[in-house]
């Protein structure tokens, strides 16, 4: 690629868990990322040597001025509220956030002439598919405000991108786990719902026991299952995506993820062996908007962007989330006396 590709790539929400890894394997790639962060998630701390700009998607006139004053080739966009329990008893919450907010960068990036736009989404578009591999071509009908603020973003992007002339991406991510392998950064989101952190919290006694929410669900064991993907493997999906899109090639929408699902005991089991720690597991109703099965066909992906995943194994995920949960307070705590 030319230098003028390996330019300048703003990222929304890259303070937060995803984002950042992104940040990074964009670095790592030659590019120069500027995350733009509220903070809501996010961590100043978890920008590392990237240039980072505080400011909150909702501020239109701010987003403009920095798209105006700066050359971007791309922007990657990962700001959103991500929480499906959440969603449902807040829906107007992520409405405003997750589709309204993106409306507005849309078409500032179509008015700015940003080359590119990638697109953080969500299996959760899908809802309750019948098929046991999800792939591209399923029908999008959500099941909970998360996945249909998202659903609604993808069209609009796929309309403006499409009448200004730009390219776009969109990857439909399913359950994000793991973190750097080298320590650097990793998740730290509060509030947070995420199976395989919440169960490496309890590992080292952070939590009382783990729940299992809904044991009764039409699956082998009960309980729900999901396509677990490390977010390195994530990260680079973007890179690869972004590296396509600016190369010239065509639009693009696509699944992430290994194409193979785990249930809540199945993890639960590996969190216990990887961490040697039998802790507490207790059964409670099931949570509302939670589908029962949600595994990508991801052939797209690896077929279209020679995507070849390095960290493809529940334990290996697990392993990577074990070591950053029993250093992230050590960096919080370092991050919060040098500031």
């Amino acid at each position: 690629m030319s230098e003028r590709q390996r330019g300048r790539v703003l990222v929304t929400g890259g303070a937060g868990y995803i984002g950042s890894h992104i940040a990074l394997d964009l670095v790592r790639a030659g590019f120069r990322p500027v995350i733009l962060d509220n903070l809501y998630s996010g961590f100043s701390w978890a920008t590392l040597d990237a240039e980072f700009v505080r400011a909150d998607l909702g501020d239109t006139r701010q987003i403009d001025d920095l798209l105006g004053k700066r050359s971007f080739d791309a922007v990657i966009h990962c700001a959103a509220h991500i929480w499906v329990g959440e969603s449902v008893s807040q829906p107007a919450k992520y409405y405003a956030n997750n589709t309204a907010n993106s409306i507005r960068l849309f078409d500032l990036c179509a008015r700015h002439r940003i080359r590119a736009v990638v697109m953080s989404s969500t299996a959760a578009v899908y809802g309750e598919p019948a098929k046991a591999l999800i792939d591209e071509e399923t029908p999008l009908q959500p099941i909970n405000p998360y996945g249909a603020s998202k659903a609604m973003a993808e069209r609009v992007l796929i309309d403006v991108a499409s009448g200004a002339g730009g390219a776009y991406g969109i990857l439909r991510y399913f359950n994000v786990a793991g973190a750097d392998p080298e320590g650097r950064i990793g998740e730290a989101t509060p509030d947070n719902a995420h199976l395989i952190k919440l169960a490496c919290e309890t590992a080292l006694g952070r939590r009382s026991a783990m729940y299992i929410n809904g044991s009764d669900y039409p699956t082998p064991d009960g309980t729900c299952i999901r396509d677990y993907v490390h977010v390195s493997d994530l990260a680079s999906a973007h890179v690869l995506l972004l590296e396509h899109l600016l190369g010239g090639g065509g639009s693009l929408i696509m699944n992430c993820g290994y194409g193979r699902g785990f249930s809540v005991r199945e993890v639960l089991e590996s969190v216990q062996r990887v961490t040697g720690v039998r802790f507490r597991i207790e059964e409670r109703e099931r949570r509302p908007g939670d589908p029962p099965e949600l595994v990508a066909d991801s052939r797209r992906i690896v077929e279209r962007l020679q995507w070849r995943p390095r960290f493809d194994d529940l334990d290996t995920i697990i392993d990577s989330a074990w070591q950053w949960e029993q250093k992230v307070d050590q960096v919080q705590a370092a991050a919060s006396r040098s500031s």
